[in-house]
């Protein structure tokens, strides 16, 4: 198993372009006994619609098909796949709400599947999704693969986002100064400009400048909004 993930992260590591590094994540998978591949990233912002990506390797009339129908919408494998990073095996029971969805699937030859997520640091969360059309998902193979997909989800996930997060959320890359940190945190407690200027003993007119800086540097509406996408977004 070290071995393997030695050979693997530096395969993966030297790569330099996210379409190349897909096509490698999936020889992996397939290389795991699974013809289809799917990545999948989801940011924290915004609230009300987050910013979704998705990269496969899916028949184009499935691909079509699954967003014309918005079954990212519904698709349970992703809304698990936001509250627990245990591995999410396919079966009827769990497509019981989304049979058409299921139905579809099986028709493009997608019946047996494992998908795996990951939350990073900033708030986005990762899922990579192996699929095949024969060969239920056994008991066995289960344990005798969930730590290589488990790995290569987190290893494929760190490296996909590197490319794919800020063109999803160009604020990910934002640098915010102690002081910019200290006044957005008491923003974010529901503290005024000028109740902050007695606590950080600065005039009232300096909170506001950083919080001018902070909104732009952010790209949000108001101040409110700022301390928001910074705290989604692991800054705080």
């Amino acid at each position: 198993m070290k071995a393997w993930q030695e050979e693997q992260l530096q395969t993966l590591q030297s790569i330099q372009d996210d379409k190349q590094l897909f096509q490698t994540i999936l020889s992996l998978a397939k290389a795991l006994e699974f013809e289809h591949c799917a990545y999948g990233l989801r940011m924290p912002l915004p609230l009300s619609n987050p910013k979704t990506l998705m990269v496969n390797n899916y028949p184009d009339d499935w691909r079509n098909q699954y967003q014309a129908k918005n079954y990212l919408a519904v698709d349970p494998t992703v809304n698990l796949a936001m509250r627990s990073l245990a591995p999410i095996i396919w079966t009827d029971n769990l497509f019981a709400q989304a049979r058409e969805l299921w139905e579809e699937a099986h028709s493009f030859g997608l019946r047996f599947g494992w998908a795996q997520s990951i939350h990073d640091f900033n708030g986005a969360v990762g899922m990579l999704s192996l699929s095949r059309g024969d060969n239920p998902i056994t008991e066995e193979e289960l344990m005798e693969k969930r730590f290589r997909i488990a790995w290569l989800t987190q290893v494929g996930h760190l490296r996909m986002a590197e490319y794919l997060t800020p063109k999803l959320m160009p604020e990910v890359n934002v640098q915010l100064s102690n002081r910019e940190i200290e006044v957005l945190r008491w923003t974010a407690d529901g503290k005024t400009s000028c109740e902050i200027s007695v606590i950080l003993k600065i005039s009232e007119r300096t909170v506001n400048f950083h919080i001018t800086n902070i909104t732009g540097k952010l790209n949000a509406s108001n101040k409110i909004s700022a301390a928001i996408k910074a705290a989604m977004m692991g800054l705080l």
